[in-house]
C-alpha cells in the first residue's frame, strides 16, 4: 500500500503523518503530556512559534481530537489544553521519539 493523504484513516502510516506533520505537533503533545496549558503558557514555552501558528496548530490537533480546549466562563477568559484519551495513547510514541532523539543527538556530537 502507498503512503498517500487518500488512505487516511485505512493506513495507520498516513493517518499517524497527518496528525504529526505539523512543525510544532510533537512539542506540543510533549508539553501537553506534562500538565495542562492556558495559551500564553504553551506560547512561552514554545519560545519561537507566532500566536498564529500556534492557534493553527492547536485547532488542528483539537480537530484530531488529540487535545481538549476548555473555555472556563469567567472574565478574563479562561483556555486550557489538555491531552484527551486518545492523546495520552501517544505517549509510549512520544517517549520512543525521545530515546531515538537522544541517540541522535550522541551520535552527532560524536560524528564531530
Amino acid at each position: 500500500m502507498g503512503v498517500d493523504k487518500d488512505f487516511f484513516g485505512i493506513c495507520p502510516y498516513s493517518t499517524s503523518q497527518k496528525i504529526f506533520s505539523g512543525k510544532w505537533n510533537i512539542v506540543i503533545m510533549h508539553l501537553l503530556s506534562e500538565k495542562s496549558y492556558r495559551f500564553g503558557e504553551l506560547q512561552r514555552a514554545l519560545g519561537g512559534i507566532t500566536q498564529t501558528t500556534l492557534t493553527k496548530q492547536l485547532r488542528f490537533l483539537e480537530e484530531y481530537k488529540m487535545i481538549h480546549r476548555k473555555v472556563y466562563q469567567e472574565i478574563p477568559p479562561k483556555v486550557e489544553y489538555s491531552l484527551t484519551d486518545i492523546g495520552k495513547e501517544f505517549l509510549p510514541v512520544l517517549k520512543e521519539f525521545q530515546i531515538f532523539g537522544d541517540k541522535y543527538i550522541d551520535f552527532l556530537s560524536k560524528d564531530k
